[in-house]
């Protein structure tokens, strides 16, 4: 199986939509009259969820109508958000089959048909025209990209000038190997960590310019950390990162909090520009 194929296989576990839909019953929310913000507790399958999407979005000048692209979409937590937030237009695009399929129906269930639209694809080699889309973001899914320079090309290329790219990763921190599991990979044959400098040197290389990036760890770890006590004392919430991201999310939650303290991981937020 190609490194594609096993990371989709990572993230594939099992019927998506079907156990989403069953914690949203569980929890007493109508499909009827379900929102974006009903579903963020499991739509947002990035590290610290929701507030990691609010803290980039934060960051990013997105004018109301543009066409912006969200690579490794998963569900399309954050294209619904960035959508509503900003009233523009997002295209989602992820190597897993089931995310899609779950997404696209979260669009409908939604109301966000005419605004969000996903499809299946890899990021390294977007089925996309050059010079589309008005910006771009991808949010911890370059740890499972082996080759980030062509992963970087692409998005510089489907971006109209001026366009912004930005990324929120876990790059390889000074001490040493991270400690698997970790939520985004069971072990390094799917997890190809690059240090900070050496995504700031690829990215440049790709043409981006007004590299800006911020140390995010400590959030990650209060993140983190915070999510644990409260499973600890309550036990796994009905609506939570576990529902897509596995039972065992806390063991990797714990994993990756480690990892980041002891210097093994790095996390970092970058926005970036093509040149206009």
């Amino acid at each position: 199986m190609t490194d594609q194929g096993n990371i989709s296989g990572f993230w594939a576990k099992g019927d998506t939509l079907g156990r989403i839909l069953d914690v949203l019953d569980k929890a007493g929310l109508s499909l009827d009259t379900l929102s974006i913000h009903d579903l963020a507790p499991v739509d947002h399958l990035h590290a610290r969820g929701l507030p990691a999407t609010v803290d980039l979005a934060d960051r990013l000048s997105i004018a109301r109508g543009q066409h912006i692209l969200d690579i490794g979409c998963a569900v399309g937590g954050p294209a619904r958000y960035m959508a509503e937030r900003f009233g523009c237009r997002v295209s989602g695009i992820d190597i897993t089959p089931g995310f899609i399929e779950a997404g696209e129906e979260l669009n409908r269930l939604t109301g966000m048909v005419d605004r969000v639209d996903l499809r299946v694809g890899d990021g390294a080699t977007l089925p996309y025209e050059d010079s589309l889309f008005d910006g771009a973001y991808t949010q911890h899914v370059t740890m499972n990209v082996a080759d980030r320079a062509a992963f970087f090309a692409e998005a510089f290329r489907v971006l109209k000038p001026g366009g912004f790219f930005a990324l929120s990763e876990h790059s390889m921190g000074p001490e040493g190997d991270p400690i698997y599991p970790l939520p985004w990979a069971d072990e390094a044959a799917t997890s190809f960590l690059i240090t900070r400098t050496k995504t700031e040197a690829l990215l440049s290389e790709a043409g981006f310019e007004r590299i800006e990036t911020v140390d995010t760890g400590p959030k990650y770890v209060d993140g983190y950390r915070n999510m644990l006590a409260r499973i600890e004392v309550d036990g796994p919430p009905i609506l939570g990162l576990h529902v897509v991201g596995g039972d065992d999310i806390a063991v990797r939650a714990a994993n990756s909090t480690r990892s980041i303290e002891e210097g093994r991981t790095f996390p970092i937020e970058v926005v970036c520009t093509k040149p206009g």
